[in-house]
């Protein structure tokens, strides 16, 4: 029935119709790359992958084995089981997004802009730009998007509660589906574009069919293993966009586990390995992606180490050298 959760061995593209309804998704095999996890996440579902330890599902059965694998993302049932008091925490600003197709720019900005990674900086904001494959995957010149990103301060008891407030008139607390976003709520937003953006952005925002909303939130575990439970991806570390990390942080959280398995005698040799090395990195990537927009929205009550860094990263030669740069794990 639609809403229920998936118990299954593993999936495959024949499961597809099916996860499209189901509420969750549970496999015995499978890892943070395998085809439950990645369409899961696509689809917005919580996903266990690999579920090798013994776990109670909603509907009372029960999935057993010798490591569980959780990679459910930032609203992680199985983290909440260990960690309950480990929650997102909004950071102050949210982001309008949208993709835009290359063959609706002029000849001009496709051949000035439309090939890099591109910035505008409006006071206490920031607006960034940068190609992206097409449909299909599609990466011939002519037929690729350009994703648009725009941080915007929204504070979280009024602007975000009104960007979050639906067509029905409902509040939908922390996220919003992109169909439900009030019209003369994106009416607003392309009206401050007009006014706040140079004109290449506020053309690309304009032309943005369907823009969407992304509050953004902070999020650290204080542990990735509880006995036989492993806590990869974003169930373990949201970092800000500000790092480009988010696919690169899960898919090394996964490798690592895997190799730490291979290079141990024993699943617990293995999981204790696995945090000694993954947890510090994660803790790193949040906190500099916590830094990278410490200036975007209202620092007047922060400290004055933060107030001093805000002056430094809000610079334009240190928003185009720092974002999307790994450099910092150097």
């Amino acid at each position: 029935e639609p809403g229920d959760v998936l118990v299954v061995r593993a999936t495959s593209p024949a499961f597809n119709a099916v996860l499209a309804i189901a509420g969750a998704v549970v496999t015995g095999n499978g890892g943070a790359m395998s085809h439950a996890a990645v369409l899961a996440r696509e689809l917005g579902i919580p996903a266990v992958v690999g579920a090798g330890a013994a776990l109670d599902i909603a509907d009372g059965s029960t999935v057993e084995g010798d490591l569980l694998v959780a990679a459910d993302g930032i609203y992680s049932a199985v983290r909440a089981q260990f960690e309950p008091s480990c929650q997102a925490v909004y950071a102050g600003y949210s982001a309008w997004r949208g993709l835009v197709p290359e063959s609706a720019f002029s000849m001009e900005f496709r051949r000035e802009i439309f090939e890099q990674l591109a910035f505008c900086l409006p006071p206490g904001e920031q607006c960034l730009g940068y190609p992206v494959a097409g449909e299909a995957n599609d990466m011939r010149a002519g037929f690729r998007r350009y994703n648009i990103v725009w941080y915007r301060p929204a504070e979280k008891q009024t602007e975000l509660q009104r960007l979050l407030t639906d067509i029905d008139g409902h509040s939908n607390g922390i996220s919003i589906a992109p169909h439900r976003i009030r019209q003369d709520v994106i009416d607003d937003m392309r009206s401050d574009a007009k006014r706040l953006l140079a004109p290449q952005f506020a053309d690309a925002v304009l032309k943005a069919e369907a823009p969407f909303i992304q509050p953004i939130y902070d999020l650290s575990v204080s542990r990735m293993v509880y006995d036989r439970v492993a806590i990869i991806g974003d169930a373990a570390f949201v970092a800000r966009p500000h790092v480009g990390m988010g696919v690169t942080k899960a898919a090394d959280d996964a490798k690592a586990l895997v190799e730490c398995i291979t290079a141990h005698d024993g699943i617990d040799a293995a999981l204790t390995a696995y945090q000694a090395q993954r947890h510090p990195i994660g803790q790193h990537v949040v906190s500099h992606a916590r830094t990278l927009g410490c200036y975007l929205g209202d620092i007047s009550d922060k400290s004055d180490e933060e107030k001093r860094l805000a002056e430094v990263y809000r610079q334009p030669a240190a928003v185009v050298y720092e974002t999307a740069s790994p450099d910092f794990l150097k």
